[in-house]
């Protein structure tokens, strides 16, 4: 039984994630939490398999950020980032971190089941390319990777001065 902790800060994705791992044979869900904050304590205290991580996350550290300091820890502890944004360079820190797999939350033709068992099974899934959205009138694909970043930071709630700290 492969034993799952859940990072997501979003109720309705985390609430989903819950259910698909309830609802099957071969996970075990240990833990859901809506930040990564204290995510080192739950790994001292419970045995964990896989961790499924969303990237952008309010009011505490980010994904990535949280997925580079359990590899660093816990090597053997596979994680799924997972994610709504339509930037690539999040698949490309991903990889460089060392993260196993990465599913768009919206977009992805496989299932994150799918993508689980693929992952528990050895495999690395990535997608080829960032999805396509559209931003108003604009595509995502016609902003630079500069441009999504404060574009990310704007969506965030943050102030000026904040956004300005941020980059």
């Amino acid at each position: 039984m492969t034993k799952v902790i859940i990072v997501d800060d979003q109720n309705m994705s985390r609430q989903l994630f819950e259910s698909i791992i309830n609802n099957s044979a071969n996970y075990e869900l240990v833990y859901a939490l809506d930040k990564p904050d204290y995510l080192d304590v739950y790994l001292m205290k419970f045995k964990v398999d896989l961790i499924i991580m969303d990237v952008v996350i309010k009011n505490g550290l980010d994904g990535l950020t949280a997925a580079e300091e359990v590899k660093k820890k816990h090597p053997e502890i596979k994680i799924i980032v997972v994610t709504s944004m339509p930037e690539v360079g999040y698949i490309k820190r991903a990889k460089e971190i060392g993260v196993e797999s990465f599913w768009y939350k919206e977009s992805s033709r496989e299932t994150i089941l799918e993508v689980m068992d693929r992952t528990m099974a050895g495999e690395s899934v990535y997608p080829d390319a960032a999805p396509e959205l559209n931003l108003g009138y604009a595509s995502s694909y016609d902003f630079t990777d500069r441009e999504l970043e404060v574009l990310r930071e704007m969506t965030g709630g943050y102030t000026n001065t904040e956004i300005g700290q941020h980059l």
